[in-house]
């Protein structure tokens, strides 16, 4: 259960309940690795079921066999490795059951690993589909899923405080967080992320060294924690100041860091991190890397951020230059603002609540 699903799991709580519809959510145990990012959520209300990691951690299995009884639909993430999926239509038959994900593995490299072409066998054999954007309704309906049973979420987070926490700032809250961070003068271009490599933080330093050298007062700062970061503290001691790694932030703390900023840099995977670009309007420069998430959909190259050639020299040329061009940075940070607006965790549950009661009036699918 990561924390950033709370709000989301409680909003749609709300909404069930108002149309007569009770929610149960089963959640369980992260791997050792996932622990480290130091994410994790507890829902009072949810239903712990724990999990057993099998073959180096490659499967999961969690029955929630139990939490099923008197269930009327189920919904399940689309993953591979969750044993207990295969056994929901021979354990559960009567259960309207539906899939929630991507549609298919955007950080696989190939349409036509083993991996992909059996989550395309699985993806039909659900009553109903939960998307996370535009980008999986079509992955899900190129598949052969009829459209007329897909729910297109647009995957969020918890926009309106996050919002709210940022528009409370006055110069003054942001100067003295900048001072009690140790970040010198000079424009901020930040990486709030789990600091793993899909993320790529070694390309995102060394491309940051080369805007250094095109603009001097350059300041890096990385907001999370992760695997990878032993390597983030060794370039923050060896660079002379002007690298800056805060560790895991939340609420206004995470506010601040946002506020000071110019920029929102991932140059590997993007995903939810979007969501606080757009708030905070701070327009996303990633690559074309061809691993990103749904969630790169919300990225609208020229309007609200950019997509550069995958290479550390042209990301640093990209970024040096719009640091160098306010007007068009000025441009991009109001195209953040309008797309902000249609993405939110409220609008997210709504839709989630929509899509729920639909399957539950609908036939079974054949």
């Amino acid at each position: 259960m990561t924390h950033y699903r709370l709000p989301l799991f409680e909003h749609l709580r709300c909404l069930l309940d108002a149309q007569g519809v009770e929610l149960t959510v089963v959640y369980g145990d992260p791997k050792p690795a996932e622990a480290k990012t130091n994410d994790g959520g507890h829902l009072s209300w949810g239903t712990h079921v724990p999990c057993r990691y099998l073959v180096g951690e490659r499967f999961c299995w969690q029955d929630a066999s139990a939490a099923l009884k008197g269930a009327d639909m189920v919904v399940v993430t689309q993953e591979n490795n969750l044993l207990f999926n295969y056994l929901l239509p021979i354990r559960h038959r009567s259960v309207k059951r539906a899939f929630w994900g991507h549609g298919r593995n955007f950080q696989s490299l190939t349409s036509e690993s083993l991996s992909e072409r059996f989550k395309r066998m699985l993806l039909r054999s659900v009553d109903w589909w939960f998307g996370y954007t535009e980008l999986s309704a079509d992955v899900v309906e190129q598949a052969g899923f009829p459209r007329q049973r897909i729910t297109v979420l647009n995957n969020a987070i918890d926009t309106t405080t996050l919002k709210r926490e940022l528009d409370s700032l006055t110069p003054e809250q942001i100067a003295a967080a900048r001072r009690a961070h140790g970040i010198p003068a000079g424009p901020i271009g930040v990486m709030v992320a789990s600091l793993n490599k899909d993320k790529r933080p070694e390309f995102l330093l060394e491309a940051a060294r080369l805007v250094r050298q095109q603009v001097p007062d350059f300041q890096l700062v990385l907001v999370g924690e992760g695997p990878e970061r032993e390597m983030i503290r060794q370039a923050v001691a060896g660079s002379g100041g002007w690298i800056h790694w805060t560790g895991l932030r939340k609420g206004i703390e995470k506010a601040e860091l946002l506020a000071m900023s110019d920029l929102m840099l991932n140059p590997g995977k993007v995903g939810l991190n979007i969501v606080d670009s757009l708030q905070a309007g701070l327009p996303m420069i990633t690559t074309d890397c061809k691993t990103h998430s749904p969630e790169v959909s919300y990225l609208r190259d020229g309007e609200n951020g950019l997509i550069t050639p995958d290479s550390a020299a042209a990301y640093a040329d990209t970024i040096a230059a719009l640091l160098r061009d306010r007007s068009r940075l000025q441009a991009l940070r109001e195209g953040c603002a309008r797309q902000a607006a249609e993405i939110s965790v409220e609008q997210m549950a709504q839709r989630f609540c929509e899509g729920i009661t639909q399957c539950l009036a609908a036939p079974r699918k054949r």
